[in-house]
């Protein structure tokens, strides 16, 4: 057994018996370029191929594991998460020696700025929290403040709901060096910013900075703002015009989102007014029917009107400011916050018996349906 590239390898000129009615070979599945491995050694072969499962687990193949990953670094448990996971490598002696090791890694979906502004804000702002977790990371990490190079969408990929980033090959812990402080103007197409030199002749807080910035140009300027609750659109304008200014470094905006998750998630954000449950009739021990219906944005379904709430009475506030929104049931399904959602409907349905349901009925339809 050898050590290369981070990686452990083992000579397989002298596999044993037992070795080789343990390697398994690789099963084709109804994708030409899927496969299924089975890691049953410290050595496992692969066809050329870029898409499958290793151990039931979907991922990528890569002939070249990023630079994080032969170093030792961008293991995803020391970046809380926020890297793409190496699940396995293979190593296969009998190729070019310079791409004998595969890494199997974990597969994502593209970012697709479009389709991410169709999403609701809740989710968005989720994208948003994971990347300023990761920069947070970057700015403390062992190694010292890491900047990303290449810092664009397509270099993050969506992983079960969250965001992570795929390509650390880009990214560096070198601080520009300096004689005074004119020697450190952090430059961007539309804006640049002057910073101090440092006693040790480096630009400070320039790697920190230069990540934050293109996060706030990439990022939060799509998606934090649009749709978002009213009573919460000062606090993060507060946090694009700090960002966009470069007044906030990584920390003062980490603390900045922290605030706006937690008036989020506890409904602290909720304006004060008048009790609008008391307009509604209140049906314990049903539910509605499932059904598609009138449609609003952003939904969480595409069938109807779906949306995250903190109570009852923040949807009957919903529905009262819905000219279409006749009732609505508070359901079981909660977001990634433990918001709960509520669905919106146009007329009554058929009722169905669930004891742990609510339906919420405007008093002005009951009286004119039998219910």
């Amino acid at each position: 057994m050898v050590s290369r590239a981070g990686y452990a390898i083992e000579d397989t000129t002298a596999e044993t018996e037992a070795n080789q009615a343990e390697r398994q070979t690789i099963t084709l599945i109804s994708n030409p370029v899927a496969l299924l491995v089975r890691e049953s050694a410290s050595v496992c072969f692969s066809e050329k191929a870029n898409l499958g499962l290793f151990d039931g687990i979907s991922v990528l193949t890569n002939s070249n594991p990023p630079a994080a990953f032969r170093s030792g670094f961008g293991r995803a448990d020391e970046a809380d998460a926020r890297e793409i996971d190496l699940h396995g490598q293979c190593y296969d002696n009998s190729g070019d020696p310079e791409i004998r090791v595969t890494a199997m890694l974990e597969l994502g979906s593209p970012l697709e700025m479009i389709q991410l502004l169709q999403t609701p804000w809740e989710e968005r702002f989720k994208i948003c929290l994971s990347l300023v977790k990761l920069l947070f990371y970057l700015a403390h990490s062992p190694l010292g403040s890491i900047v990303l190079l290449d810092f664009q969408p397509r270099q993050f990929v969506m992983v079960d709901g969250n965001l992570k980033v795929t390509d650390m090959d880009d990214a560096s812990t070198e601080e520009l060096s300096c004689k005074e402080d004119k020697d450190c103007t952090l430059e961007f197409p539309t804006k640049s910013f002057p910073l101090k030199c440092s006693a040790a002749g480096k630009c400070e807080g320039i790697n920190e900075k230069k990540n934050l910035f293109n996060a706030y140009r990439y990022f939060f300027t799509y998606l934090l703002p649009h749709s978002a609750p009213p009573a919460l659109r000062p606090f993060l304008g507060d946090i694009l015009n700090a960002t966009g200014d470069l007044r906030y470094g990584i920390n003062e905006t980490l603390k900045a989102f922290e605030k706006v998750l937690h008036l989020y998630k506890s409904g602290l954000y909720l304006q004060k007014r008048p009790l609008l449950l008391k307009d509604y009739i209140s049906l314990k021990g049903f539910r509605t029917v499932e059904g598609e219906d009138y449609k609003c944005w952003p939904s969480y379904s595409h069938l109807g009107c779906l949306l995250s709430v903190h109570g009852a009475e923040e949807a009957a506030a919903i529905c009262n400011s819905q000219s279409q929104c006749q009732s609505f049931i508070v359901t079981q399904r909660r977001t990634w916050t433990g918001r709960p959602l509520a669905s919106f409907q146009s007329s009554l349905t058929d009722l169905i018996p669930d004891a742990n349901a609510v339906v919420y009925i405007k008093r002005s339809t009951s009286s004119g349906e039998r219910l």
